[in-house]
């Protein structure tokens, strides 16, 4: 039996369909980011800008974040030692969970080792709990929720995306006493478009059904504190559970849910998916926490960030390239092909030592790959200015479309009775 053999072929048809992804082999360097030194095959280095990372607020390299991982990990080590049952439940993880809790107004927080595991471990579990449960679930949901939908094992309706009248329809189907849980995203990652939260709350409450959102795209960088678009609209008190991570507008490592001390103690007492993990270290903890009670009180780096990513889509549409109009930090510069589209990369970080990552199928519907462009607020506006002249460059040598897309691309999805993983994998 060629058992090496069935592995090649799976690869190999990836590389057929160009969806084989690569990985750069990169070293982010403190204090300068988004500058970062790049490694080829060769080991060769040089210099790049980095320019699709989620670390949307430069937090992973803020001086309040690297001060408080530095001092508890001397101060407790590096390791957790062990599950949260057995030894891991270190002071700072506690504190951590106390501050998320404080965050997003809710009576308890749990932590888990990434959003994936959080929203996975989360939907599934409450949704066994809740007999003869029905899910609804917005199309384009991330493949983490998607995930945690299929391993619930219950009934599963899927609405189109941010459809609120498809999913009022959805739910008139199913008998009031049924419990009901609705899926959603605020921020959808590859578009850049909103939930139209306050719609989908008032559903809930007509139906009686549980509301679950997925903030992770959000967190850190929207409301007053950081809450994300439910703070931002004063929402957070109608939503049931929020979930976030700590990876990407906090910088750090680790995903969570926040809601009432029943549900949280619930998945804390029957998710496996939290009962059988080391928990987070101590250091990690505490660097999180930092971040967060930094985001609490400073909005220098939300406004900085949302002035970067608005001049970086104006000067990009200014000059003809084909950016998908966002109310958001996503910057999605259209291909249209993952041919091109990883052509368009490569070409960016050979000849411009500008790393912006391909995004194709499944992340993305065919015939919508991009360029996922997510400006920080250290991202400043000579780099911008440098980022157009080569994209202008590479769209001309590669004679890419110029048209602007009219409307959310990812939409043109198709609606089955499954569902599809999607999800950019951060």
């Amino acid at each position: 039996m060629d058992y090496r053999g069935f592995f090649e072929d799976a690869v190999d048809t990836l590389r057929q369909e160009k969806r084989y992804r690569v990985f750069a082999d990169l070293e982010r360097i403190a204090g300068r980011f988004p500058r970062a030194i790049f490694r080829d095959n060769a080991d060769n280095q040089r210099e790049i800008t980095i320019w699709c990372s989620n670390d949307y607020l430069g937090m992973g390299q803020h001086p309040v974040t690297i001060a408080a991982m530095q001092d508890t990990a001397g101060r407790l080590g590096v390791g957790a030692g062990g599950t949260r049952n057995i030894s891991g439940t270190n002071r700072p993880l506690v504190e951590l969970e106390r501050s998320l809790a404080d965050l997003h107004r809710k009576e308890a927080a749990l932590v888990f080792t990434s959003g994936f595991v959080s929203n996975e471990a989360a939907i599934s579990t409450i949704a066994r709990l809740l007999p003869d449960c029905v899910i609804f679930s917005d199309q384009l949901n991330h493949a983490s929720m998607i995930q945690g939908v299929r391993q619930s094992g219950m009934e599963k309706k899927i609405f189109r995306h941010n459809d609120v009248a498809h999913l009022r329809e959805l739910l008139a189907s199913v008998d009031r006493k049924r419990p009901k849980l609705i899926v959603f995203e605020s921020v959808y990652s590859m578009d850049g478009d909103v939930a139209p939260i306050a719609e989908i709350c008032d559903l809930a409450e007509e139906f009686g059904a549980l509301t679950y959102i997925d903030e992770v795209h959000a967190v850190g960088m929207y409301g007053p504190r950081g809450g994300g678009i439910a703070d931002r609209e004063g929402l957070m008190g109608r939503i049931d559970i929020i979930e976030g991570t700590l990876a990407k507008g906090f910088g750090v490592m680790g995903g969570y849910v926040a809601a009432n001390q029943a549900i949280i103690d619930a998945i804390r007492s029957y998710a496996p998916e939290f009962i059988f993990t080391t928990a987070l270290p101590p250091a990690l903890c505490a660097a999180a926490r930092a971040s967060i009670e930094h985001l609490k009180l400073s909005s220098v780096e939300r406004e900085g960030q949302q002035r970067q990513a608005q001049l970086t889509k104006d000067i990009l549409g200014d000059a003809g390239l084909p950016v998908l109009k966002t109310d958001t930090h996503i910057v999605p510069v259209i291909v249209g092909d993952a041919r091109l589209c990883k052509a368009a990369s490569d070409m960016l970080l050979e000849k411009h030592n500008i790393y912006i990552q391909p995004i194709n199928y499944p992340t993305v519907p065919k015939g919508t790959e991009r360029l996922r462009i997510t400006p920080t607020p250290l991202h400043t506006d000579e780099m911008i200015i440098e980022l157009r002249h080569a994209l202008v460059s590479v769209w001309a040598s590669l004679e890419l479309p110029r048209e602007r897309p009219t409307a959310k691309v990812s939409s043109n999805k198709l609606i089955s009775g499954d569902l599809t993983l999607t999800g950019a994998g951060g």
